[in-house]
């Protein structure tokens, strides 16, 4: 592929992220007005008169249409405004900015402790296909895919936290204000995260990189003479770089969503704790706030992955 064709390829996956970030907010945007709660009676109090909800809803603009609240919000959005929470009153940015690096801290963490694991994990069975090693992965990765979220995290949190008292039960230390402690309170959180990446990164490297050494090119290799040492290190791996690849985006990204459940679990202020109360309390802003962020960075990991593609294998077209 010539440099001109890449660039091409590279404004073409930049052009698909546009539709893609319009429809998620839209369609979250319009589910949340689906709710029969009026955000309106939240903030009115007890005994609300007409008059104060009819208020309250104009000074909000809850009293438009709806695709007119959106297009107003989508319009302050390209200003570079993610509006004002409508409960503690202040910037949604602001927001965000205070409580997403507690969310970052257990993604990276989980992702670190999935690559870790699951990557010797899976080049060990797929190097000793039927033995004991294979059975041992392949069960790990069933385990991991089987259990949810919230079931590891309670059960990490009893026996880890509160029977042997090694790490703290609910919260979150702030990196920069204490880093060990950030870490030993992001701990429990990140591997409840990480065993379902684990799972995934094992499963689909073994089946890649069994396929890679049962190839016709690697049998000439052995053909020639090569180690399997050589032959798995020096030619299997590289073979299967595209397939690691997008693994890793893919269980981020799973990751990233699955902090709303995570941070619940553990009590942790990040945005996926803000998320649900703002959704319970139809803080519109913030819940679109939120969304837009996560989905920025969805498509920013997949607009990453898809130009690895073209490093790790210049026949990529489209």
């Amino acid at each position: 592929m010539t440099r001109r064709e890449r660039q091409k390829l590279i404004g073409k996956r930049i052009l698909q992220v546009v539709p893609v970030l319009l429809l998620v907010t839209f369609f979250s945007f319009l589910l949340l007005h689906l709710s029969p709660v009026d955000p309106a009676l939240l903030l009115a109090g007890e005994n609300p008169t007409e008059a104060q909800i009819a208020e309250i809803r104009q000074l909000h603009g809850l009293d438009q249409p709806m695709v007119v609240q959106y297009g107003k919000w989508l319009l302050n959005v390209l200003h570079g405004d993610l509006s004002i929470s409508i409960l503690s009153r202040e910037p949604v940015a602001t927001t965000i900015a205070s409580k997403f690096p507690a969310t970052l801290l257990i993604v990276l963490y989980g992702m670190a402790i999935a690559i870790a694991i699951g990557a010797p994990l899976g080049i060990w069975a797929a190097a000793k296909p039927g033995s004991y090693a294979d059975t041992i992965a392949t069960a790990v990765a069933s385990f991991g895919v089987a259990v949810p979220y919230f079931w590891v995290g309670m059960v990490l949190v009893l026996l880890f936290a509160l029977q042997l008292g090694w790490f703290p039960a609910t919260g979150a230390v702030p990196f920069s204000q204490d880093p060990l402690r950030a870490l030993q309170a992001a701990t429990l959180p990140a591997i409840a995260l990480s065993l379902s990446g684990i799972a995934e990164i094992v499963r689909q490297l073994r089946a890649s990189l069994i396929e890679v050494l049962n190839s016709n090119y690697v049998r000439t290799l052995r053909a020639k003479g090569l180690s399997s040492g050589a032959i798995l290190w020096r030619h299997g791996l590289k073979n299967v770089g595209i397939t690691l690849v997008t693994v890793i985006g893919l269980v981020f990204n799973r990751k990233l969503g699955a902090t709303v459940v995570i941070e619940t679990v553990f009590a942790i202020p990040g945005t996926g704790s803000a998320v649900v109360f703002a959704t319970v309390n139809k803080d519109y802003a913030v819940v679109q706030g939120i969304i837009l962020v996560f989905a920025l960075i969805v498509v920013t990991v997949n607009l990453l992955t898809d130009l690895a593609y073209v490093l790790l294998d210049p026949r990529v077209e489209s």
